[in-house]
């Protein structure tokens, strides 16, 4: 009987969680932002391959990554940069500046 029968979703992954840590493919494309103005993250791997958009679209989901701008020339690819949440699952804080204007807002706010 149908009514017997608990609820299963259709699809597993509907209700997965993101990633606690990156892929190691995920997180060599995020720490290549580490070093970069702004925290901004390639497009392309050093061999000139291009970044695979689940890797973006991962890494986005997963708060690591923010989209940065859009590409006139090219609006189907998405210039990202890193997070705070990238840095650090990359094992670096954030930018000492950006750390200290941190802490000055939180001392001013009430």
């Amino acid at each position: 009987m149908a009514h017997d029968k608990e609820a299963v979703p259709e699809t597993a992954t509907a209700a997965s969680p993101a990633p606690v840590v990156p892929t190691p493919v995920q997180k060599r494309w995020l720490r290549r932002g580490l070093d970069q103005a702004g925290g901004k993250l390639p497009l392309f791997w050093p061999d000139g391959s291009k970044v695979t958009p689940a890797t973006v679209k991962a890494c986005l989901d997963a708060g690591w990554a923010t989209p940065w701008f859009s590409n006139p020339l090219k609006p189907d690819w998405l210039v990202c940069r890193l997070t705070d949440a990238g840095r650090a699952v990359c094992g670096k804080p954030a930018p000492r500046k950006k750390r200290e204007a941190e802490k000055v807002q939180g001392a001013t706010s009430p």
